[in-house]
């Protein structure tokens, strides 16, 4: 049986209203108008594939939720909206997401994210189809296609497996769901009950032991970095942006600056965050590590973080950040993190709450798969992935988030702003590349 992990529970009660909604998100783009048939045939086959599933609840008290498949999937959505067989070409008015059904035109260069943002909504991984492809017609003749996903069904790289299986498969087919979910049975239940129990008091007995033998001494203060004030969601909004660097460019830079391709990437966002109003003279970065020892559909990752000074540098950078990927940030006063799956809802999520969340994100994807260059026949110009907040009414200590990945010869950069003085983000951004003697280009 296919059980959630911590962390894909994390993720799931923020479908319930606990924490800040996470969707993922993969962006592809084409010069060609792409024919609705080969879209069906990919919404088919990720139908039919290892995003077709869905959280079951456990009916014996301990034993985890667990994954079963499902083929239920939100249509396909393509803008402009078609009833036909093929993709109308004549545009009829500015195209926006949500109409009512009456066709629109395609979208001009600077509504793309606008579209994208969009397609988070109605993503439930329990009650509601969890993920979501759509694809709309551009006004230069190309196409963009966007799959969104729940954050509680994949990682970035578990939604880069799904898409890279469905393209390398488009026959449509009728056939059962991938993967090895078997259906549940009372017994196996049983057993991952007994599991956990004996794992959450091995643990917890553990944690209370080396609690009792250390001395009594009053906790030295932390630095601010690790004492965030309360997050206030006054004045908060959301500003995505994607860009492209030239990746021959991007690493050569980093080599004269005694530094990697990553490093250079951590340290341009902290700097875009100080370049747009952050007053803290320590940027503390969450770092996601990739745990996966094979390609699948999950979240396989753990969290790290690093202290960011102004007076760091990539280089830098570079040895605290190669330090950090070799410990993880901690479950809840060291007790097993497993008790977060035995826990009511609102408890669990008071104990993990603001789990992984520093003053930024720097989620380096990295090199994406070959199979994702080409759609069918259609060559792909960009590729980006990145997360989206759809509906976003509770807002994380993160102030500014940065999705690295690269196809080809191109890095791709998304960045999702969550401060609260986000009309400067653009400057922030130019000047951050401009010191860094980076050349950024629109995607």
């Amino acid at each position: 049986m296919d059980h959630l992990t911590v962390v894909d529970e994390i993720f799931l009660r923020t479908h319930r209203g606990m924490g800040t909604p996470i969707a993922l998100q993969g962006l592809w783009r084409t010069r060609e108008a792409m024919e609705p048939a080969l879209l069906r045939a990919i919404h088919d086959r990720l139908r039919h594939g290892d995003l077709g599933r869905r959280v079951v609840d456990p009916r014996v008290p301990g034993a985890r939720r667990s994954w079963h498949p499902t083929t239920r999937a939100h249509r396909l959505d393509l803008l402009p909206n078609t009833t036909g067989a093929d993709w109308p070409t004549t545009p009829l008015r500015p195209a926006t997401h949500g109409d009512s059904g009456a066709a629109v035109g395609p979208l001009s260069e600077n509504a793309i994210l606008v579209w994208a943002d969009a397609l988070g909504t109605d993503l439930d991984p329990e009650f509601a189809p969890g993920w979501r492809l759509s694809a709309a017609r551009l006004q230069d003749g190309g196409t963009v296609v966007a799959i969104t996903c729940s954050h509680a069904l994949a990682d970035a790289r578990g939604l880069i497996h799904a898409v890279t299986a469905a393209l390398r498969s488009l026959e449509p087919t009728d056939s059962a769901p991938a993967g090895d979910m078997r259906a549940r049975t009372a017994s196996s239940e049983w057993a991952d009950a007994a599991s956990q129990w004996v794992t959450i008091f091995g643990g917890t007995a553990r944690a209370l032991r080396q609690r009792l033998a250390r001395p009594l001494v009053r906790p030295a203060a932390r630095p601010c970095a690790d004492k965030p004030e309360p997050v206030s969601n006054s004045g908060r909004h959301l500003r995505p942006v994607l860009l492209t660097f030239d990746a021959t460019h991007w690493d050569a830079t980093a080599s004269a600056l005694g530094a990697t391709p990553n490093s250079l990437f951590i340290h341009l966002i902290a700097t875009v965050l100080w370049q747009n109003g952050f007053p803290n003279p320590t940027i503390t970065a969450s770092l996601p590590v990739d745990t996966r020892d094979e390609p699948r559909v999950d979240n396989d990752l753990a969290m790290t973080e690093i202290a960011i000074q102004r007076t760091d540098t990539p280089a830098t950078i570079r040895d605290s950040a190669k330090a950090a990927y070799q410990r993880r940030i901690s479950s809840p006063a060291g007790l097993p993190e497993e008790i977060l799956q035995v826990l009511p809802d609102p408890l669990a999520y008071a104990l993990s709450k603001g789990a992984g969340e520093r003053d930024i994100l720097c989620s380096n994807i990295g090199a994406l798969p070959d199979a994702v260059r080409n759609v069918g026949p259609h060559q792909c110009t960009r590729v980006a992935a990145r997360a989206i907040h759809p509906d976003i009414t509770t807002f994380p200590r993160t102030q500014l988030a940065g999705y690295f990945s690269q196809l080809d010869n191109t890095y791709t950069l998304a960045v999702v702003s969550l401060a609260a003085h986000n009309d400067s983000l653009s400057t922030a951004i130019d000047n951050a590349c401009a010191s860094a003697g980076l050349r950024p280009a629109p995607w």
